[in-house]
């Protein structure tokens, strides 16, 4: 059995500011008008006969956004194991590989990051059958990618002599300078290394076991640990984030010595950053540009202008990365595209929100989307869906006023401050409102088949998301 294993973590910085560290790259539309990252990784090895629902790896705080995007393409998955913290790949794929043993120690895990672009998937696939018969093999196999030009944000991977269907690896190699990277490209020794593997379950825990110790043992010590709730398993949280962080590479690949390489063409992207993103979808017929969305241009090549909300428009430019959201605009050297994760840490640095959320924001009843704030109100709206509700909760700090636009509201509310027992419920339709005093307990529920839309005004002295106790929710938050 074939077992697609999709890694969706990571914040996806370079990207910034399309993606934030709560709504990360892999679940944006950057590649394909219908389909997220995330989404066209899962779909990858649908057609293969022998290859199981994948697996997915995930922060905690992306959980449901995970399986919300897996539920509109109508895959079901193995699982959704989730990490308490980022620990980097080597740990990741210990749950991932505990999780496999579990009824097929020897099932072939095809790791697969969730924010990577595949082109032509029957090249894809091509590569994936030569990899299987080193796999069974035992081999711990990657996948490199035979480079077009001397690329110096991938590391590289120098490979060996022939080894049945691929070669063994010689070593790994990191980032180079461009006078380095041509070296390479000149050699024809070298490919990109593209974060792809291929091994079976058990093999990857016994060099892991060798390899890195502390590593296994930390992960078999929370997976021992772990619950299971919905679609998620949890591990344990503490013993998961005592374990080190650490990548496969360093941790099991470079030092192992069973790690054989498939050279594969597939016209692969990582999406590291806006200069990947240019290289996919810039057009030689409009003067090398890459757009989406409201954008007008005038004597500009060579450029990538994304709108997110706005026009945006252009006059005499070239060589830039342009890209408007809601909230922030981004104007950079195109050829300095990997240095946008500098504004993410000064905006870190400065505590503000810009590098963590997007003005609309997911939650596995709907979202919302601020369009006002102020230091005493806040104006969202709010988007329920069909036959979803939110948590029964109440706030400390503010008040909150709703309005109703699309389709018909429940509100259930307590009778006095904090009251959990006396509760009541009514209907409101189009154009109907309601008040939720400060300390009232309540709850949102959308009843029909369409979408629910709403106007919030909160009032109060603190308006942030934190100021929520739950009571009850049907998601596992409370």
């Amino acid at each position: 059995m074939l077992l697609p294993v999709i890694l969706s973590g990571g914040s996806g910085s370079r990207l910034w500011p399309a993606s934030r560290e709560h709504y990360p790259k892999q679940f944006q539309r950057l590649n394909s008008a219908e389909l997220s990252l995330l989404q066209e990784a899962a779909l990858r090895m649908v057609d293969v006969e022998d290859a199981a629902a994948p697996l997915v790896v995930c922060n905690e705080e992306h959980r449901f956004l995970v399986a919300e995007q897996l539920h509109v393409i109508r895959s079901a998955p193995t699982g959704i194991v989730l990490e308490p913290c980022a620990r980097n790949t080597a740990p990741a794929l210990a749950l991932a590989a505990l999780r496999a043993c579990e009824t097929n120690p020897a099932a072939l895990m095809l790791v697969m990051p969730a924010d990577h672009v595949i082109k032509n998937g029957d090249a894809f696939l091509a590569a994936i059958d030569q990899g299987r018969a080193l796999a069974e093999a035992g081999q711990l196999v990657t996948f490199g990618i035979q480079p077009s030009s001397p690329h110096t944000g991938y590391g590289y991977i120098r490979r060996g002599e022939a080894l049945g269907t691929g070669y063994r690896v010689d070593a790994f190699v990191e980032k180079p300078d461009h006078d380095r990277a041509q070296v390479y490209l000149d050699s024809g020794d070298y490919l990109w290394n593209s974060g792809i593997f291929l091994f079976s379950a058990e093999r990857y825990l016994e060099e892991l076991q060798a390899l890195a110790p502390d590593i296994a043992e930390a992960c078999r010590c929370a997976y021992a640990g772990r619950s299971e709730d919905l679609d998620f398993l949890r591990v344990d949280a503490a013993a998961f984030g005592a374990c080190r962080s650490e990548s496969i590479d360093y941790a099991v690949m470079e030092s192992t010595q069973h790690a054989a390489v498939v050279p594969m063409d597939p016209g692969w992207s990582d999406i590291g950053a806006w200069d990947a993103i240019f290289d996919l979808k810039s057009d030689p017929q409009h003067e090398g540009n890459a757009v989406q969305g409201d954008v007008l241009l005038h004597d500009t090549r060579d450029s990538l202008v994304h709108s997110h909300s706005r026009l945006v428009a252009t006059v005499g430019v070239k060589d830039l990365v342009i890209v408007e959201t809601a909230d922030a605009v981004l104007v950079a050297d195109r050829h300095r595209a990997q240095d946008t994760k500098r504004i993410v840490e000064a905006l870190k640095a400065s505590h503000r929100s810009e590098y963590q959320s997007l003005p609309e924001v997911y939650r596995p009843w709907g979202h919302y989307r601020t369009m006002v704030l102020t230091d005493s109100f806040q104006v969202k709206e709010i988007v329920v869906k069909p036959g979803a509700k939110l948590s029964l909760q109440m706030h400390h700090h503010r008040a909150e006023h709703w309005v109703v636009v699309q389709g018909t509201a429940r509100v259930t509310l307590g009778k006095g401050h904090g009251d959990t027992e006396q509760l009541s419920s009514f209907l409101l339709s189009e154009d109907e409102s309601t008040y939720i005093p400060l300390g009232t307990v309540h709850r949102l529920e959308n009843p029909g088949v369409i979408p629910l839309k709403l106007i919030e005004v909160q009032t109060g002295s603190y308006l942030g998301e934190d100021d929520i106790l739950r009571f009850n929710d049907d998601y596992g938050r409370s």
